[in-house]
């Protein structure tokens, strides 16, 4: 783990307003074990680091990198793909959606070395995906700015009209800009096309299952294989 990773522990436990004695007591380790962790000098088992994540309401792909997420602006872009990416029916099939959030997330780093939600993507079947992924479909849904339905066993996501349309504040022009490129190369061709694009990205071809894909691994790829 680098140095990355203890300060995101030590910056969020003093910001949940724990102190090392706390966090200690509910790992079920003493506090010179805590503090040997927090330094980098011992480890902890999973069991704890899954406990820990919770206490401090990160994800484990967090925990892992070292770094944040914004989640808002993640379900920022979510709504700007539904927006400039969907069929002429306002609809964008779930999976196809899922492959424009990693386009654009690292088609940023590409050009800016540092990603544009901060999502940890991880190499699964039918990823790249974030876990967070699921969740952000999940809560857009269920505070009503997305609909979910079904076109046999695919899933198509919508924005709901019936709903006040949501500013997207978090994103700035040249983000925006970025995922509106993607959007346009992506909208008219098949989910299976661009899968196939993203599944022979270099990050994700030398990462192995289950894995998380670091960013830095796209700077390598050619620019026109970027998005």
């Amino acid at each position: 783990m680098g140095n990355q990773y203890f300060k995101l522990i030590k910056d969020l436990r003093i910001k949940k307003g724990f102190k090392q004695g706390d966090l200690a007591e509910k790992l079920g380790i003493a506090r010179t074990s805590y503090l040997s962790f927090e330094q980098g000098k011992t480890e902890l088992n999973f069991s704890q680091i899954v406990k820990l994540a919770d206490l401090l309401g990160i994800s484990l792909e967090e925990v892992e990198s070292g770094s944040q997420a914004d989640y808002e602006k993640y379900k920022e872009m979510i709504l700007a793909y539904i927006r400039k990416g969907s069929d002429t029916d306002g609809s964008i099939l779930k999976t196809k959606l899922a492959k424009m959030l990693y386009l654009a997330d690292f088609a940023w780093f590409y050009e800016n070395l540092q990603s544009m939600s901060g999502m940890q993507y991880r190499r699964i079947k039918y990823g790249p995906v974030p876990d967070m992924y699921f969740r952000a479909i999940d809560d857009l849904e269920s505070s009503g700015k997305i609909n979910i339905s079904h076109k046999g066993e695919m899933l198509l996501i919508s924005e709901n009209r019936g709903s006040q349309k949501q500013k997207l504040e978090k994103l700035s022009k040249a983000e925006i800009t970025l995922i509106d490129k993607i959007a346009k190369k992506w909208k008219d061709k098949k989910t299976a096309e661009i899968v196939d694009f993203t599944h022979n990205q270099l990050p994700y071809k030398i990462c192995v299952p289950d894995e998380i894909i670091p960013y830095e691994l796209i700077t390598q790829e050619d620019p026109e294989y970027v998005y």
